[in-house]
């Protein structure tokens, strides 16, 4: 079950929310309601692959405690305690990443075991046959945030919670279990032990994912048939203007689809009387990667530099440790969003524009124009990107050489034209436009301007949001495209 379904929007949603609100101030019947909600909207997708989720919620949950209660023996500081709780959270990690690397990259490695062999005459170590290894939805957000968890345990800065019922629902909370945000115990740790519903947070979180419903249905499933058309397009049919409006196309769609499920993430704990961290801060404003990692999928991005840089020696000890830890934490970025090369080299790619943007003598190229800092981050981003949509090497080659002007094809504007109607080309202005601050800025400056006419702004404000959803669920109601990208994942 998706967030953008008719099932989930006029079903599921209503429901839960009506059983949610019918026991307000009785906690652990709300908590008990989500948990079992939560783990109803898992199973509708992935049936029995729910398991893997409640094995590592249990696993947590015992090595948590396990490490919890050598903080609180008296003999917590001696070497045998210590020792006890690095074991307890070497299980924790071990035990989580043996499920995400069996699920998630077995049938990679396999894949390229049996390539290695045919390349190298070894046939006789092919297995006879092989079983296709299911990928559980979600495994590496939840991986993560289990994880994100013990260690959190481990290292004081939490304590560990008593009650599994409290635990379970934090990690299976369905709002943000598929798609993310990656929510630690620490961000929500103090709504969790006291919970409280505000009328104020139930509306804020409903225009929160309206906003976010629009993004993924009206402009980003719309642009994802364009991009995803021209990607499909043999190499031999590409011209330069096709690949670029291709890429375009992609780089808005994956923006919009991506943080429209986490603005209805954010708006489904909101009403639920959770904050949920941003994940999203208009990325393609940046004027390098290393700002553009810090404004997207920014729960991915530190949890990256609090669980593994900054374990690493972060940039405390010169530059080629710096360029290290940052090549290692690139490549693990790669290997989390896919099993395939692809993904492996887009993060390498990644991790070596971080790299040279921390080299001293690159640094003097910070006094050029801002403009030069913004084109010179999107083209990155854009040209490394196609690694990531392409999924096939040779295919991200042919499809990068067409960006570059090597297309077999020239470009005419009868063909981009038949791909761009005028519906799509509104939505394509309207998408460049909102991946800017440009409408936010604005509404906050009109709305210090005409502050007497608040309650009109607002009414204005409710009415667009209406229409918004009424459009997105017709879109969703006539069975138009609407492609799930965290598939992938």
């Amino acid at each position: 079950m998706v967030f953008s379904s008719i099932t989930f929007l006029f079903f599921f949603l209503p429901a839960f929310l009506l059983m949610f609100y019918l026991l307000w101030k009785k906690t652990k019947l709300q908590l008990l309601l989500l948990f079992l909600s939560s783990l109803l909207f898992y199973f509708w997708g992935e049936s029995l692959l729910i398991w893997i989720l409640l094995t590592s919620t249990g696993i947590d949950y015992i090595v948590s405690l396990a490490i919890s209660r050598e903080f609180d023996s008296e003999k917590r500081n001696t070497s045998g305690s210590v020792k006890r709780r690095k074991l307890w959270l070497s299980i924790s990690i071990v035990a989580n990443l043996a499920l995400l690397g069996y699920f998630k990259y077995f049938n990679f490695f396999l894949e390229n075991f049996i390539a290695f062999c045919s390349r190298t005459g070894l046939d006789g170590f092919i297995p006879e046959s092989t079983a296709k290894i299911a990928l559980p939805l979600g495994i590496s957000f939840y991986t993560f945030q289990t994880m994100s968890y013990t260690i959190d345990v481990y290292r004081g800065k939490i304590k560990a919670t008593k009650s599994f019922l409290k635990f379970a629902s934090f990690v299976t909370m369905f709002p943000q279990l598929v798609a993310g945000p990656i929510v630690r115990y620490s961000d929500i740790e103090e709504q969790m032990n006291n919970h409280q519903l505000r009328l104020d947070d139930f509306v804020i979180g409903i225009k929160r994912f309206i906003g976010g419903l629009a993004k993924k249905v009206i402009i980003a499933n719309s642009l994802a048939a364009v991009a995803d058309h021209i990607f499909a397009l043999p190499s031999a049919e590409l011209s330069t203007g096709l690949a670029w409006l291709g890429i375009t196309s992609y780089t808005l769609q994956l923006y919009f689809d991506f943080s429209g499920y986490s603005c209805m993430a954010i708006g489904i704990g909101r009403m639920l009387g959770f904050r949920f961290p941003e994940n999203f801060n208009f990325p393609y404003i940046s004027r390098s990667i290393t700002e553009f990692w810090q404004r997207w999928h920014i729960t991915l991005s530190t949890w990256f530099r609090d669980y593994l840089y900054f374990p690493l020696g972060g940039s405390r000890k010169g530059n080629l440790i710096t360029y290290r830890n940052l090549f290692v934490v690139f490549v693990t970025c790669g290997l989390w969003h896919g099993a395939s090369w692809n993904f492996l080299i887009w993060g390498l790619s990644h991790g070596v524009f971080m790299i040279l943007e921390k080299v001293p003598a690159l640094q003097r190229l910070d006094t050029l124009p801002r403009v030069f800092h913004h084109i010179y981050m999107l083209l990155a981003f854009n040209l490394t990107l196609v690694i990531f949509r392409v999924e096939t090497i040779p295919g991200a080659i042919e499809f990068l050489k067409a960006l570059l002007g090597f297309a077999p094809n020239p470009t005419t504007w009868h063909t981009i034209r038949e791909l761009m109607q005028n519906n799509i080309l509104v939505i394509f202005v309207v998408a460049i436009v909102f991946s800017t601050p440009a409408v936010k800025n604005s509404i906050n400056y009109f709305k210090n301007i005409f502050a007497r006419y608040n309650n009109g702004l607002q009414l204005s404000y409710l009415l667009v949001l209406s229409v918004l959803f009424v459009l997105s669920a017709m879109s969703l109601a006539s069975g138009t495209y609407n492609p799930f990208i965290y598939f992938r994942f």
